[in-house]
């Protein structure tokens, strides 16, 4: 476990430490290294005050309230990384109004009235590589002791302590998702605790302990107070993760998703069933098993999945024979999806991708369409998001309930989407002939005619690729004017 420690932050513990300072490491780190993995964040905290910590690294930085010192990495070694580790003095806070910042932070004492404010015991598990030219067995022994903490020789110069008051090490064991002890006081500090339990469930396919589900239930209204972007930022986190269905239930049945995409819980109890149709489920049930089986690992794409017939409960209706149907409903869902987006902060790119996949992910695959038309799909989604565009389709069908990714149509409409974009799919800057040779043709200066009749001849070209020739757009201009 220690070997997966970077010499730089051993040098930093080791810093402290000759210092008089207690130092561990805390939190994610932690969490990874119980479990054997390599963690990509490094996460300390200390005794020592923020000025005591600046006079031990110069060229470090303070400029926050949490006491949270950034120490460049470079002031150590030479590194090709330029990142920073975070080391923040041990903490207590109180008073959490707006349920998500504290109003009043105190140093603290001891490193158990630091892991006494954290979420999830988990994450509450502090873990101090100690030298052992630093401190005798015998101190060794009585600080373990008092801690009761578990002690493993590294060899013989160098051993590692894990401090773990509230029994993290075995909800590690066992999978379990925990709340630092009274789970509904500390989702009362912070609400987004709520969207991080369920997120790291999808991380780490873990399962949340029946009192911190059940006040997570109870607590699900104080989301409504926490900002739209911390709350994408933890629902595309989930998305991301290796069970975002999985996720995504647990979001549905602690009553989260309401204030999150309210508008796919209108797909409750909409059902889709037409005879020889394969839609069994009702509309939500479909978005969040679309989801499910959506091959894309990118969390966007799955997103625009997980929302692509959100439209639908807004526009049933019934047809002549009194079933069942959903008129325009991908048009419904563009809207929908913009302002599902725009409340969820997402970035004016993602938000454009998200409403193009929703828009047009109704489009046909009928093996009879022309060379231009398929010229015409990929221009309209974006050459970039053509590969995701197929897979929200497959999600699409595996999640409506039929057995097989790929229809022989899909496959083969798949395949021509292929041929069109390599090497590029045809477009209007690749006409034989430019608005300058429009001018010298017919005599007339820059304007919007130009534009006009360029994107004239672009759409007679596009059916018929042989026509773009300088010789046939000359002649054939001459009769567009």
């Amino acid at each position: 476990m220690i070997n997966k420690i970077p010499p730089t932050i051993l040098e930093i513990t080791k810093k402290f430490e000759e210092n008089g300072f207690e130092i561990y490491l805390v939190g994610g780190c932690v969490r990874d290294l119980l479990q054997n993995k390599t963690p990509q964040d490094w996460d300390l905290t200390t005794n020592a005050t923020p000025e005591e910590m600046l006079k031990l690294f110069p060229n470090s930085f303070y400029d926050n309230a949490f006491g949270t010192v950034g120490i460049p990495l470079e002031e150590l070694e030479e590194t090709e990384h330029k990142n920073v580790v975070e080391v923040t003095t041990f903490r207590t806070e109180k008073g959490y109004t707006d349920r998500r910042h504290p109003e009043k932070i105190e140093w603290g004492k001891t490193i158990e009235e630091d892991l006494s404010r954290r979420d999830f015991t988990m994450n509450a598990i502090a873990l101090s590589v100690i030298s052992k030219n630093k401190m005798t067995r015998d101190l060794e022994d009585s600080v373990n002791e008092a801690h009761k903490i578990s002690r493993s020789a590294r060899n013989d110069n160098e051993n590692f302590t894990i401090i773990d008051p509230y029994g993290g090490q075995k909800d590690l064991n066992n999978k379990l998702i925990r709340a630092v002890g009274d789970p509904n006081l500390r989702f009362k500090e912070d609400a987004l605790r709520m969207m991080r339990a369920i997120r790291f469930a999808g991380q780490l396919g873990f399962t949340i302990e029946e009192k911190t589900l059940q006040a997570l239930t109870e607590d699900a209204n104080l989301l409504a107070e926490i900002s739209k972007e911390r709350i994408r930022d933890e629902l595309m986190k989930l998305l991301a993760s290796e069970y975002p269905y999985e996720g995504t239930m647990l979001l549905k049945n602690t009553n989260l998703l309401q204030y999150i995409i309210p508008e796919l819980l209108e797909g409750i109890g909409i059902s889709q069933q037409r005879p020889g149709r394969h839609h069994t489920e009702d509309v939500f049930t479909h978005n969040v098993l679309s989801l499910k089986y959506c091959p894309s690992t990118d969390p966007l794409v799955r997103f625009a999945t997980l929302i692509h017939d959100v439209g639908k409960p807004r526009v049933q209706s019934s047809d002549e024979n009194g079933l069942v149907i959903f008129y325009n409903h991908e048009i419904a869902g563009a809207k929908l999806a913009y302002e599902i987006a725009e409340r969820l902060r997402f970035s004016k790119k993602e938000r454009d991708k998200i409403v193009k996949l929703v828009r047009w992910h109704m489009f046909t695959v009928d093996e009879h369409i022309t060379d231009s038309a398929v010229r015409r799909f990929i221009r309209r989604i974006g050459v970039e998001n053509v590969r995701d565009m197929m897979d929200l389709r497959v999600g699409d069908r595996l999640g409506g309930g039929t057995q097989t990714a790929e229809s022989w149509r899909l496959k083969l409409f798949k395949k021509r989407v292929e041929e069109q974009l390599a090497p590029a799919p045809f477009s209007i800057n690749d006409l034989a002939i430019d608005g300058n040779d429009l001018m010298k043709e017919l005599k007339i200066k820059p304007g919007p005619q130009i534009g006009k009749l360029l994107q004239q001849l672009f759409e007679e070209v596009d059916e018929d690729l042989s026509k773009n020739t300088k010789e046939y757009l000359r002649k054939r201009v001459k009769e567009l004017v």
